[in-house]
Formats: structure tokens, C-alpha cells, sequence
């Protein structure tokens, strides 16, 4: 093991400018290769392909009615994906206060971590064993890897203060999404030519799906190296860090964020709105193959441009927040993801050339709204307790995001329309731009006790 990965480093301090400027720049470098480690799994596994062929395979085990009834309870085979998704959250939401109390406490988040991304990507690369009728192993091997995703970005993110000056963490955070985007975009060439050459490798349909799933895990795994190699533990200052564990260091952090309630705020906004934005990306791929007809190429395809344009997009925003500030800049990505539910559910089936422009208009606001959401919460935190806010954080990013598939899931168990599923997202950009516009996050930074960009 290197001297990198053993080392406890320095005290948390005042701010990261402390350290060494090389220094601080090789961290961020590594960091940024966690983004590109991870991301794989949110592209291929949960966007491209596992929902429709959990759904294929949810439906082979189905009954005449087209139910499948794991413990008893009868579900359509073709919510059953959504269903997981939330159930894979809820089991987030368990875990990661206690991860984020043993970050706090220790100061290690690497070796946290590591077992997250390693358990994550084992359960994504067991998804090869995934065929015939299987869908509660797969169901099963969801919930684990996305829970362990989850509990993973919970750390990752509380890095970003660490390693980041204050003015800097918009352009940090957005090249981590970048560089997200940029392995997912790699991957999901290598799937499509995988995919649509299927026969010419020899392989069935199912066998090219479950290989794609399956390597996403190993790109995961093998990936993670650099991250670990690069970053460095704070030793927890006396007077700092988590005290507790579990949930009773939960309802300290809720406690303690009473004394901020500006940045409770911002974090209810962010809950609300990217719920929808977690469930479009996770439901995506289900709309277009089961209510507009599309093949798995197009849907492939689609999702390669949305990686593409999400690269040039998180960039761009990253820029447009040093001019117009990051509130801004994300309530108008707000107004366009409304727009884009609207467009989708006017959408007609078997017409993939809407299909593609709709996944353009997804990848040039998705990365810059998430990456900025990351970035201006970081001003929010108070120092000392970045993996405790960014648990609270990383529960409202994905933990608490089982609302939004639990809607979609519940409007199409009752109408059997993905179509009225979709446009029942609509509410969460709505409420989450009204509670984020009525923010006043300059006020917010400054009573987290940081100092207040010149842009925000």
C-alpha cells in the first residue's frame, strides 16, 4: 500500500488553499476519476439497460394478468423496475448517516469508500447471472448496487471542500460531472457495438446484455484505484467532526441545521427537484422502449448523445454560473426539464428522430444542474462536518429519491399509461424551482460561517 493511501494527512483547517497548490490539484484529479469510475453504472446499468431487461425478464415470470408477486404482493411486471429503485433508497437512506457519522468521526472516508465502490460494483457484475426468470436476483442485485452507489457519493462528495478553494468548486464539481460523462459516452460505444454485433461475437441477444451490465461493474472497480490512490484522510480536529453514530448522528445533523436554516432550504429545493431528475434519467429507457417502441439501438444511441452533450453542457453551465451566479443558472435548467416532460409526453411512438432530440435537450442541462447543485451546497456546509451535510445531501440526491419512481410507478400501476407516468413528474420541477427562487443563498453562505463568492 502507498504512503498516499496510509497517510492521515494534516488537521482539517480554516480552508483548502492551506495546502500545497500541486498538491490540491492532484487530489482534484484523482477525485475527478471517481466521477469517471462510477458513472458507468448510473449510464449503462440503471439508464440503459436494466430497467427494460429487468422488465423483460419481470414479464417472462409473469402471470396471466401479467403480474409477478414477490412475498405475496402483486406487482406489474412492468413497474417492478421503478419499485426497486425506491426500495434500493430506502435501504440508502438506513446506511449512509451511519457512513457519514464514521466519516465525521474518523476522518478515513477512503477506506469507506473503498468497501462502498467495491460491494457496488461485485453486486454490478454479478449481474451477468441474471437471465430466464430471475427478477428477484436482479431485483435484489439493484438494491444492492445502488444503495452502495449512494452510500459512495456520500463521501465523495464531502471531499470536494477539502480539496477545492471556494471560487473554484464550480468549475471543480463541473469537470467531475464532465468526466462522468466522458466514461459513459466511451462505455456506451463499446455496448453498442457489442449490442447491435451480437451475432457476429457469437452471442444471443440476453448474452450481450448481461456482459454490458456485467463490465460496468469491472470498469467500476478498476477504476476506483486512482481515486483511492489520490486522495488523502484528514485527522478530525479536536472539537470537529460527528460525535454519535448511525441515526442518532442523523438527528444531530437535522438538529445542528436548525441553527442554518437557509441551508435546510436549499436542501428541501434540491430534494424536490432532483427527484425528478433522478427519475427521468432511471425511467427513461423503460418510456422509450415500452410506450414509444423503440429498440435498444435507438435507445443506446440516445443515451451516447445525451453523454456527449452532458460533457459540453456541464462545462457550459459551469461558465454561465460565473456570469449570471449558480442559483440562476439552475433555475433556468429547471424551465427547460419541465419543457422536456411536456415535449415527452407529446412524443409519438416508433419515431426515434424526437426521441433524439429530446435526449439532446436532456444532456445540456442534465450534468450542469447536478453539478452545480453540488457545487453551491458546498458553500452552504459548515466546516468541519462536510461528510455529515453531505450525508443530508447525498439522502435528498438519491436516498430520498425513491418519491419520484414510486409516483411513476404507482401512475402507471393505475393506468396503465407510461405516458401519464411521465407527465406526473412535471410536479417536482415545478415545486423545486419555487422553493429553490425563494433561497437567498448569499445570506445562506455567510451564515454557514464561509466566505461569499463574488458570483453565487
Amino acid at each position: 500500500m502507498s504512503a498516499e493511501t496510509t497517510d492521515a494527512a494534516e488537521p482539517t483547517r480554516g480552508a483548502p488553499g492551506a495546502a500545497d497548490s500541486g498538491e490540491r490539484r492532484r487530489e482534484q484529479r484523482g477525485w475527478y476519476f471517481y466521477d469517471f469510475a462510477c458513472s458507468v453504472y448510473s449510464t449503462s446499468v440503471v439508464t440503459v439497460f436494466l430497467g427494460p431487461y429487468l422488465t423483460s425478464v419481470a414479464k417472462a415470470a409473469a402471470d396471466a394478468d401479467g403480474y409477478v408477486r414477490p412475498l405475496g404482493i402483486p406487482i406489474r411486471a412492468g413497474s417492478l423496475f421503478a419499485y426497486t429503485i425506491s426500495a434500493s433508497l430506502v435501504v440508502a437512506v438506513i446506511l449512509m448517516p451511519i457512513v457519514g457519522a464514521a466519516a465525521d468521526r474518523t476522518g478515513r472516508k477512503k477506506p469507506l469508500l473503498a468497501a462502498a465502490a467495491y460491494v457496488g460494483a461485485t453486486a454490478t457484475a454479478a449481474m451477468f447471472f441474471l437471465d430466464g426468470t430471475r427478477y428477484l436476483l436482479g431485483a435484489f442485485l439493484l438494491i444492492v448496487a445502488n444503495a452502495a452507489i449512494s452510500v459512495s457519493m456520500v463521501l465523495y462528495n464531502a471531499y470536494l471542500p477539502q480539496i477545492s478553494e471556494p471560487d473554484e468548486r464550480d468549475a471543480v464539481s463541473s469537470r467531475g460531472w464532465a468526466f462522468g460523462y466522458t466514461s459513459g459516452a466511451l462505455v456506451l460505444v463499446l455496448n453498442l457495438i457489442l449490442y447491435t454485433g451480437h451475432d457476429s461475437f457469437g452471442l444471443s441477444e440476453s448474452d450481450a446484455v448481461r456482459i454490458c451490465l456485467a463490465s460496468a461493474g469491472v470498469w467500476w472497480g478498476a477504476f476506483t484505484v486512482v481515486p483511492l490512490r489520490r486522495l488523502r484522510d484528514r485527522q478530525v480536529a479536536p472539537g470537529h467532526g460527528a460525535v454519535g453514530s448511525g441515526w442518532g448522528q442523523l438527528m444531530a445533523t437535522l438538529r445542528d441545521m436548525r441553527r442554518h436554516p437557509l441551508t435546510l432550504s436549499f436542501l428541501l429545493a434540491y430534494l424536490v427537484y432532483n427527484d425528478g431528475v433522478q427519475t427521468v434519467i432511471s425511467q427513461a429507457s423503460v418510456y422509450g422502449s415500452e410506450e414509444l417502441g423503440l429498440d435498444q439501438t435507438t435507445l443506446i444511441t440516445a443515451v451516447l448523445l445525451v453523454q456527449i452533450l452532458a460533457v459540453a453542457g456541464a462545462l457550459g453551465m459551469g461558465r454561465m454560473a460565473r456570469v449570471y451566479g449558480a442559483k440562476r443558472t439552475i433555475l433556468a435548467s429547471l424551465v427547460v426539464w419541465t419543457l422536456i416532460l411536456i415535449a415527452g409526453y407529446f412524443l409519438p411512438a416508433d419515431a426515434p428522430v424526437f426521441f433524439y432530440a429530446l435526449a439532446a435537450a436532456i444532456g445540456l442541462v442534465l450534468g450542469g444542474s447536478q453539478a452545480l447543485s453540488r457545487s453551491l451546497y458546498s458553500h452552504l456546509v459548515p466546516r468541519g462536518k462536510e461528510a455529515e451535510y453531505f450525508s443530508a445531501y447525498e439522502m435528498s440526491d438519491r436516498g430520498l429519491s425513491w418519491l419520484g419512481p414510486l409516483v411513476f410507478g404507482l401512475a402507471y400501476q393505475l393506468t396503465g399509461s407510461y405516458r401519464d407516468a411521465i407527465i406526473s413528474l412535471v410536479i417536482f420541477f415545478v415545486a423545486g424551482s419555487v422553493l429553490l427562487a425563494r433561497v437567498p443563498v448569499r445570506r445562506a453562505v455567510a451564515a454557514a460561517g464561509n466566505p461569499v463568492p463574488e458570483r453565487i
